[in-house]
């Protein structure tokens, strides 16, 4: 069957002529040189195109992706594989990166056609209740693998070095900003097309072990912050799927204490899904697997996890014991001491884990003074974070019933929301509507704080489902 999507957005592109053959020379060419620009050296002439117009789907998903890209780059706009009959729901299994992958070549491969399948949105991945039984297989996995890691090395490719490792890392920091700044929906398409357009070539290329190491910890701090902005962006089951092939990369890195930070972001998500019994289990694993060789403020967020998922539960005596081990951990934690990734939880971040703790377990005064602590120690740096801090505030006044107290600072959250792209920050905003349900619309200060709400999108947008 012709394929009438890619020729028409062939023509629309101008790859075309009277009698069809030189603009299939000439899209054969911009083709090909997609693809060395990614390091590939691939060979296309007319004849390829012409079965690409017959409706022959390329074997790889790599050569779709390209075909796709060189549209884009005369279109001057982003180009999905269903726009031009490339997406195959046969060619990508439902499965794609559910699995803990046996070595490291088999991940850079199931990550190339991972982050392709996120790019041309397919709707299996989009729509796909998360499969936290293989978070739960990843983890174990990871936990029980003994003997030394192996020997990150490349030689498929063009030369990598460190000063691609650097700017792999300057990237995720740039990133990680604005995730924080304006949350995971804002940037996280960029994120995703960077990955597969430049961090799958380094990955595919060729390298030392020592860089090798430095690219693969790069590559998993990377996935890890795609993950946690598809999780924030609502996205659940991509960010497992994200979640695990990150945790592989930093085994592949031989950084347990990198792969126990995967496991631990696994946890909040997991919390977050209601599914707590499994977030218990993977914060304990990411304890359990850097007994040996943590610092106090890893083993201190590990302890937290932990506890969040224990006061949802309303393990009331399990999250005491939790809470009680992270305030000794964080404790002792010396300034600076720890890996660079988590220098950012400091004081008000840990005062902002105890208020939702305690605000789960029902002590909202105590709740509201964690939470205050937050707000007053927030450098304005993180806007969600200081959203999230806010709203657990606003939730504990309202459970001491200080409506007026509660409906200003939800105010002043709204505020801070309007600049954020975040599921999860909508879902915070529903919790205090179903809160206030309990008060009544019908009490006069619920009734002016509704009015004012209105004009900010985070009240008028509907919270993601869990």
């Amino acid at each position: 069957m012709a394929n009438d999507r890619l020729a028409a957005l062939m023509r629309e592109a101008g790859f075309s002529a009277p009698d069809g053959s030189v603009g299939r020379k000439v899209f054969a060419r911009a083709v090909q040189e997609v693809a060395a620009s990614h390091g590939v050296v691939r060979k296309f002439n007319h004849t390829y195109v012409s079965r690409w117009l017959r409706g022959v789907l390329p074997r790889d998903v790599e050569t779709r992706g390209f075909i796709a890209e060189a549209l884009a780059k005369r279109l001057g706009r982003p180009v999905a594989l269903h726009e031009i009959g490339l997406d195959s729901p046969d060619v990508v299994p439902p499965d794609l990166g559910t699995r803990y992958p046996a070595k490291h070549t088999e991940s850079t491969q199931v990550l190339a056609r991972l982050l392709q399948a996120d790019l041309d949105q397919l709707p299996i991945f989009l729509r796909a209740v998360p499969d936290v039984a293989a978070w739960n297989e990843a983890a174990l996995t990871w936990l029980v693998s003994s003997g030394p890691p192996e020997r990150p090395t490349g030689n498929t490719g063009h030369r990598v070095g460190t000063a691609d490792v650097a700017r792999v890392r300057a990237m995720v920091r740039s990133f990680d900003q604005l995730d924080g700044q304006f949350g995971g929906g804002h940037a996280r398409r960029a994120l995703v097309e960077y990955l597969r357009h430049d961090l799958t070539r380094l990955l595919s290329g060729t390298y030392s072990e020592e860089v090798g190491r430095q690219l693969f910890q790069a590559a998993a701090q990377a996935l890890q912050l795609v993950a946690w902005m598809s999780y924030d962006a609502g996205l659940h089951d991509l960010a497992g799927r994200y979640f695990v092939q990150a945790l592989r990369l930093a085994e592949s890195s031989g950084n347990r204490l990198l792969a126990a930070s995967v496991l631990d972001a696994m946890s909040h998500q997991a919390t977050f899904l209601g599914r707590l019994s499994e977030a218990v289990n993977l914060a304990r694993s990411a304890r359990l697997g850097t007994s040996r060789n943590s610092s106090p403020i890893l083993t201190a967020h590990f302890y937290m996890m932990e506890a969040r998922a224990l006061a949802r539960l309303g393990d009331t005596s399990g999250c005491d014991k939790a809470l009680a081990a992270a305030i000794g951990e964080f404790d002792r934690r010396i300034p600076g001491d720890g890996p660079p990734w988590i220098q950012y939880f400091d004081d008000a971040e840990m005062a902002a884990e105890m208020s939702h703790c305690n605000r789960d377990l029902g002590r909202a005064e105590i709740a509201a003074e964690y939470a205050s602590q937050s707000v007053r120690a927030s450098d304005g740096g993180y806007a969600r974070s200081d959203f999230f801090a806010a709203m657990v505030l606003a939730d504990s006044y309202l459970d001491q019933g200080e409506e007026e107290q509660a409906c200003r600072i939800a105010l002043d959250a709204l505020k801070i929301g309007e600049q954020l792209s975040s599921a999860r920050c909508r879902t915070y905003v529903q919790e205090f509507r179903d809160r206030l349900a309990k008060v009544g619309f019908a009490n006069r200060t619920v009734r002016e704080f509704v009015e004012q709400a209105r004009s900010y999108k985070l009240w008028t947008t509907q919270a993601t489902t869990r």
